[in-house]
This record gives structure tokens, sequence and C-alpha cells, in this order.
């Protein structure tokens, strides 16, 4: 579904700090996997996922999406098929519209401007029917504002937003990292059942090595632009916690920390 071929990524271009990160980087993503992303800070974790999102541009290299090229195509473009849930709960919503109005204009993405009304009535039962499954009492708080929602609230509602917009590729940006920890499993799970029950294909960045090893069917490891692990189905099944765990130390002492 997803290729970058022989990327290059520079930071700081022309300055004593200039600094390359992806040196010929190569890195597939097929249809139907749920990758999970872990590595320290720095280690090309976020610039790989705004790499694929389109919020930056490679020095080199292509990136090809079911068989386009897409490396000069606009952020905005690709949010056609490219759904991204942000760190930041208000970032996947708009605060001063009630949960209803969000619902609304999800629905009407990619859509041509009318002169109809905005909210269609008819589809309100199927929002509450979604929201519901949130366990989080959502769908009895349609014509509640978003602003006035808790984080877990609102990384919820990105979630089921995302889900119903056909978009090909869901991009998980530790859309955990600003959570509660009861909040965070909640998420997760809803993250879990929606990739499932849609078929989705699935990049997540996360922190959490628990989540890293306990959901998706794929696990990589970055370190310095390079992808030093990439464990996949039965493999990645049998990763745990202390594997990941264990490397990260290596790393650590290589680089003098």
């Amino acid at each position: 579904m997803l290729q970058l071929n022989n990327i290059c990524t520079s930071f700081n271009k022309g300055t004593i700090d200039e600094m390359e990160l992806f040196k010929q980087f190569n890195f597939e993503v097929k249809k139907g996997e749920f990758i999970s992303i872990v590595g320290s800070n720095g280690s090309g974790k976020t610039t790989l996922l705004n790499l694929i999102c389109g919020t930056m541009s490679p020095d080199s290299g292509s990136i090809i999406f079911k068989g386009d090229d897409i490396t000069k195509m606009s952020e905005h473009r690709r949010a056609k098929f490219i759904g991204r849930v942000f760190q930041d709960p208000k970032l996947g919503t708009c605060s001063n519209l009630t949960v209803l109005e969000n619902f609304a204009l999800a629905d009407n993405k990619n859509k041509t401007f009318g002169l109809t009304g905005a909210v269609s009535k008819k589809r309100i039962d199927y929002y509450r029917e979604k929201l519901s499954h949130c366990n989080m009492g959502l769908e009895d708080r349609l014509n509640t504002p978003v602003g006035s929602l808790s984080g877990g609230q609102r990384q919820a509602i990105a979630l089921v937003i995302s889900g119903m917009t056909e978009v090909d590729m869901l991009i998980l940006d530790e859309h955990t990292a600003a959570l509660d920890p009861k909040s965070s499993e909640t998420i997760m799970e809803i993250t879990d059942k929606l990739v499932k029950e849609n078929d989705m294909t699935a990049v997540m960045v996360t922190h959490n090595l628990r989540f890293a090893t306990q959901y998706g069917n794929r696990l990589v490891m970055m370190h310095n632009g390079e992808a030093i692990m990439d464990k996949k189905a039965e493999e990645k099944e049998q990763t745990k916690v202390e594997d990941i765990l264990h490397l990260f130390n290596e790393i650590s002492i290589e680089c003098g920390n």
C-alpha cells in the first residue's frame, strides 16, 4: 500500500546544527497491517509520520501510495485518504462546536458545499450508535460543546470520526500520551476495535511499550533514522515488553546514556 523509497531527510540545512536523519531509508506498509512504532526521542518516529502525511517533504527519494507517487502532494490533499489522530486531543476536534456538529463536519468531508443544512437529523441515531461503543456516555451528550469534554472523551470522538471517513490509512501520533492511565486504556481498546471492525491499515507511534506489544500485528523500533527491529505476525505476538526494554538498554549504553 505504501512505500518510502531511498528517503533522505535533513534538519537545519546550511547551519552548524545540520543533521541528516534518514539516509536512503526504505519502509513499506502493507494493506491490513496495524504497525506499532517505538523508539527514543530523535529516532525518527514522528518524522516518519510527517513524511507519510505530507507535513514535511524528503530531501530526496519517493513516497508511493497505492501505486501513485505522492512525494510532492500537499498535506491537505493526502488528508482525503490518510487520517491522523494527534497526541493533543484538541487537534482532532473543533472545541467551539458540539459533538453533533463535529460529526456533521466529518460527514460532509470531501463533499461539495451547498445550501442544505449542515446537520442531518437522519444521521443522529447513527452518531449515537457509534458513540455508544466508547462506553463514555457520549451518545447522550451530542449537544455538548466538545471543548467542555475531557481529553479522553475528545480523543474517543476523534477516533470514531476517523472511522466514519473513507480513509485508506490511519495514522496514530502518540494519541494516548496526553491522557491519564485509565483513559489511555479505554482509547486503545476503542482503537483496536475500530481498526479490526473497519479492516483498516494503521501506523501508531507510542511510548507505551505494553501497548506496542499488546496491539497490532507488526512492531517496529526506530533508532537514528533506521528500523533496527521489525517483527511481524507470530514473531510479533511472541515479543514481550522485556525484549524491547533489553534492546532499549543496549542502545542507551551505545549512546553513552
